[in-house]
């Protein structure tokens, strides 16, 4: 997931470094798709990179809370919306669900498609949310993950760059009103399943987390 920061000038950073980064967070390449992937499916980001991490960083520093994820490895950062992003998902109505798209999609080059169902981005816009969830993953996890991804494009470890030595990595952002974890979608709660060498993180499969994942996004989906 972590293959460094692009030499673009858009994230301000020394790419001998890897990522933007502080002494606590730093923006991981699986996170780095929100700005850099047209065809990013969920809250696009337009602010600097740098930015970015800094000011997350100050507002960690501020008294902002790290919340338990899914896993050992996963903490979640709710933080007031900064950057005016805009929800990256809709609720689906009578209104909209004409405009539902579906596909097999991938999230990288590495990994399998899977069946996936979009709103449009040029037909619908998510409103400006409340809240952000940052969502962090562990520089081991990310280090075991960047691993496995190297392993399965045929790369030698030894010609990834490195992680910075903060120890949490940004691997996601999600503009929303709560201050609390959406459920995941069933397809990645899937792919965590199936473990890294597939682009998941390993966790085995909590039906009754499943289920509550298939209630929501039943009724919700990504804008693409």
């Amino acid at each position: 997931m972590a293959l460094g920061e692009k030499s673009d000038g858009s994230g301000g950073a020394d790419v001998s470094t890897s990522a933007p980064h502080g002494d606590t967070f730093f923006l991981d390449d699986f996170a780095q798709r929100q700005w850099d992937d047209p065809d990013y499916s969920g809250t696009r980001m337009s602010s600097n990179k740098a930015d970015f991490v800094r000011t997350v960083e100050e507002v960690y520093e501020d008294g902002a809370k790290l919340v338990d994820g899914y896993a050992d490895f996963c903490k979640h950062l709710f933080i007031p919306n900064f950057v005016g992003a805009h929800a990256g998902h809709l609720h689906i109505d009578r209104t909209n669900e004409g405009l539902l798209r579906s596909g097999y999609k991938a999230r990288s080059a590495s990994e399998l498609p899977v069946l996936s169902r979009w709103f449009p981005s040029d037909q619908v816009k998510g409103h400006e949310t409340k809240m952000l969830d940052i969502i962090l993953y562990s520089r081991s996890q990310l280090l075991l993950e960047q691993k496995a991804t190297a392993a399965r494009k045929g790369l030698k470890e030894k010609d990834l760059p490195p992680l910075p030595d903060a120890p949490w990595g940004i691997i996601s952002i999600k503009a929303q009103d709560e201050d609390f974890e959406l459920p995941m979608s069933p397809i990645t709660i899937m792919r965590n399943a199936l473990g890294a060498e597939e682009g998941g993180s390993g966790v085995p499969l909590d039906r009754e987390a499943y289920l509550a994942s298939v209630k929501y996004w039943d009724q919700h989906a990504m804008i693409q």
